[in-house]
């Protein structure tokens, strides 16, 4: 009996050998091909030279372009930034022109190509003056993008600025902006149930979006009753309110009433605080109750909270 389950289970034919054979061999190639490799595929020489050749480009490329300051807009203080600091300028080099006595301020065109200025620095400076720039300074010159430290030391003796000096521009700006600054911000108060979008801009922290989203809560409110009603509005931030919060005022809380006793669900459920399950509340109530003698008779309401009465009820009335 052992024999023969030895000889059924344990014996193979010619065929199944040479497959389990097969099989054997390709998982052994499959295991040894990786180990191979190295001895088919030889890596490529590294030339140290070209590489160490291509870091020097690109720290020469980095250094450069750090260095480099770039022109603003719209400020008076931009005089400052319209000049590359550094004097590398590989840009061909044209011979140096006539010398004359100049304004830069008003200087045209020609006048900067007699004076042997490169037309794409001539470009920059009227751009420049252009958008509001000036040259308060003599001195100002060297800070021109573009301009080779050897020409602005050749022009400088002959640069004559008429009516304009850098120490009595910045006297002259100060007490302006020290003006501007307290008006805009004096502490004006405004009153939340009248003010219109300008005047809520005028806030710190208060947009465009924001006043408009103030005065889209309080029509739908029916007017604001206390200043903590503003805090309320979508989208406005805690911190911002609390600034603004000095600046409020309710001179007059009078605000527009529901009659519970007449209106419909549509009327009462666009209000911000009843919206449709206490409107429809309310009215049911009403149904089967018969009409309210007073706004405090919506507290046997079950749906009514303390606080959404204590919200609502300025908004309700009954006649």
């Amino acid at each position: 009996m052992w024999k023969r389950f030895v000889s059924d289970y344990l014996n193979f034919t010619k065929k199944e050998r040479t497959g389990i054979l097969a099989v054997l061999f390709g998982i052994i190639v499959l295991i040894i091909t990786p180990f191979l490799f190295p001895l088919f595929i030889r890596p490529k020489p590294t030339d140290a030279s070209a590489f160490k050749k291509e870091i020097d480009m690109l720290v020469v490329k980095q250094a450069d372009s750090t260095n480099r300051v770039y022109a603003k807009k719209g400020d008076d203080e931009d005089y400052e930034n319209y000049r590359q600091p550094n004097d590398k300028d590989y840009s061909p080099r044209k011979g140096k022109g006539e010398l004359f006595y100049f304004d830069p301020n008003t200087l045209n065109e020609e006048g900067w190509k007699r004076l042997g200025i490169r037309d794409k620095t001539i470009a920059t400076i009227q751009n420049y003056v252009a958008k509001g720039g000036r040259f308060y300074k003599p001195e100002d010159i060297r800070k021109i993008w573009g301009l080779h430290a050897e020409d602005a030391e050749r022009l400088l003796p002959f640069v004559q600025i008429k009516n304009s000096n850098q120490d009595n521009y910045f006297e002259k700006k100060l007490p302006e902006t020290k003006t501007f600054e307290k008006s805009k911000y004096v502490a004006t108060i405004i009153d939340i149930n009248t003010a219109d979008t300008s005047l809520f801009i005028a806030l710190p922290g208060i947009g465009s979006k924001l006043s408009q989203r103030i005065i889209s809560f309080r029509d739908k409110l029916g007017g604001f009753y206390t200043i903590e009603q503003v805090s309320e509005t979508y989208g406005l931030p805690d911190s911002v309110f609390q600034k603004i919060k000095p600046r409020l005022s309710v001179s007059n809380a009078s605000v527009n009433q529901i009659n519970i006793n007449t209106a419909t669900i549509d009327e009462m459920k666009t209000h911000p605080y009843l919206r449709y399950t206490i409107a429809n509340a309310i009215v049911q109530y009403r149904l089967q109750h018969g009409n309210y003698i007073a706004v405090d008779d919506i507290k046997k309401i079950m749906v009514i909270t303390d606080d959404i009465f204590n919200k609502a009820a300025p908004y309700l009335k009954v006649d």
